[in-house]
């Protein structure tokens, strides 16, 4: 039986709020669940987040909380009528000043008073991650007067971005500010930040987590033209977070279609050089909303992003609002088997020639050195306090599973986002020191991963009690005396 290396996210919503379909989509394979704080209320999420960890917990499953912090994302108001439909040619204008309920065919009021000073004319604006498209005509202090390049429907509250980025939100809302204390009262594993621009709007909310007492890992949402403009940008957001998302709605308006493959290709390289965790998000089943079964260029995507080495791939309106949210997380476990089966993921050509940070880093990397060069290796065990040691193993590709062996509920969690980590509670603390080889073996046989005659590489420090002590490496061989 193959175990899936490449993990799931799925996005938790009206689809996916009841106990049944939740217990389903965790058995199904689910290994991250986001709440988008974008929806919902603080006592629906706290719900939700409770309904994961009991369910998870009565299988034995580890499930990661994502929390998504909604960001600056500029936003039309409303329609009188609720919505309007618009035609190539037609004349359409945003104003600062129209009222805000009282949207028409001509005009539609906007409560960011920047969106007039950031653009002028010529920018195209998108509207509905891209649905609708205008050229601006004209400006003036309060508005902008634009034509319509590709017509559709436009309705109450859709976003607009300007092709090439450049709207100067901040990253870091006052929703966002409060969110970050729900996340932290909820101990969510990892908190999701929107529309970052550099290194300095991650340090800021790592700041503001901190304050809130959280201990979330930050994901930075690259999803900005600014944040990909160049690689000292990228490398410095990606070096700011403990991992990354490929948020592609925003991302594919912001630099073009044509642009977005590459540049995924990129950030998931970036991201796994700087040892960081990296999710690729957005349509990834977007017809599945509707439908049973993905289409061939959805399955493509899927495993391409495999293929790519990504740790997690997501699933947004698919699992939160479609009909079909067991299927799609049920066709995505189906879709990263099949792409791991590729070679591709079992060599790699990572680190040659590089220098080692840390101790910790040391080990981990030549764990799976070994691991990679002696066949007879089924499985690695890395004792761990905070996760970063099996974090830097899964950056390397290899086919052999490594197993994060914790006590801290926290690390856990945490664990499911990384690719090809598995996790096991153990406590080495509660054990004489000569029996914690032996019982981290026993937790490996009794779970049917290696047999008498295999090699197993075990990873620990000489405190069980220090975060970046791992310090020592061995080489066991399963059902010989351990000492």
């Amino acid at each position: 039986m193959s175990v899936r290396r490449t993990k799931i996210v799925a996005t938790l919503g009206p689809a996916s709020n009841s106990p049944q379909m939740l217990e389903q989509l965790i058995l199904a394979g689910l290994d991250v669940a986001r709440l988008n704080f974008s929806h919902g209320t603080p006592d629906e999420h706290k719900a939700r987040a409770k309904l994961v960890r009991d369910i998870a917990a009565k299988h034995g499953r580890f499930v990661a909380l994502l929390g998504d912090l909604q960001g600056p994302k500029i936003r039309i108001a409303k329609f009188a009528n609720k919505r309007i439909e618009l035609k190539i040619g037609d004349r359409f204008t945003f104003s600062t000043s129209h009222p805000l309920t009282e949207g028409t065919q001509e005009v539609v009021g906007i409560d960011y008073p920047d969106l007039v000073k950031d653009c002028g004319v010529g920018d195209e604006l998108l509207l509905d991650d891209g649905r609708v498209v205008m050229r601006v005509e004209t400006a003036t202090a309060d508005a902008l007067h634009c034509v319509v390049l590709i017509g559709g429907p436009l309705s109450d509250h859709k976003g607009i971005n300007r092709r090439g980025g450049g709207l100067t939100a901040p990253a870091l809302t006052e929703k966002d500010k409060a969110d970050i204390k729900l996340a932290a009262e909820m101990q969510v594993d990892y908190l999701a930040v929107s529309f970052p621009r550099d290194a300095a709007d991650m340090e800021y909310a790592r700041q503001l987590r901190d304050e809130a007492g959280g201990t979330a890992w930050l994901v930075a949402k690259i999803e900005r033209a600014e944040a990909v403009a160049d690689d000292e940008t990228l490398d410095a957001l990606i070096k700011a977070s403990d991992a990354v998302m490929v948020a592609r709605g925003d991302l594919g308006v912001e630099i073009g279609d044509a642009e977005l493959v590459g540049i995924q290709k990129k950030i998931i390289l970036h991201a796994r050089r700087h040892n960081k965790a990296v999710i690729v998000a957005t349509q990834m089943m977007e017809s599945m909303i509707q439908n049973p079964m993905p289409t061939r260029a959805e399955v493509s995507d899927v495993a391409n992003a495999v293929l790519d080495y990504t740790d997690a791939v997501m699933l947004s309106a698919e699992s939160a609002a479609g009909a079909y949210p067991l299927e799609a997380v049920q066709a995505m476990a189906r879709i990263c088997l099949g792409a791991e089966k590729h070679p591709t993921s079992k060599t790699s050509s990572h680190r040659i020639g590089k220098t080692f940070e840390s101790c910790d880093q040391s080990i981990a990397l030549a764990a799976m050195y070994t691991a990679n060069h002696f066949p007879g290796v089924k499985a690695i065990i890395a004792l761990t306090e905070s996760g970063y040691t099996p974090l830097i193993m899964s950056r390397i590709r290899s086919s052999v599973p490594i197993y994060a062996f914790s006590p801290h509920r926290e690390t856990q969690a945490r664990a499911a986002m990384f690719r090809g980590v598995y996790t096991v509670p153990f406590d080495p603390a509660s054990l004489p020191p000569e029996q914690v080889s032996q019982a981290a073996i026993d937790e490996l046989l009794k779970r049917g991963v290696v047999e008498k005659g295999d090699w197993v590489i075990l990873t620990k420090g000489d405190s069980y009690h220090t975060i970046g002590g791992t310090n020592g490496m061995k080489i066991l061989h399963v059902g010989d005396k351990m000492v």
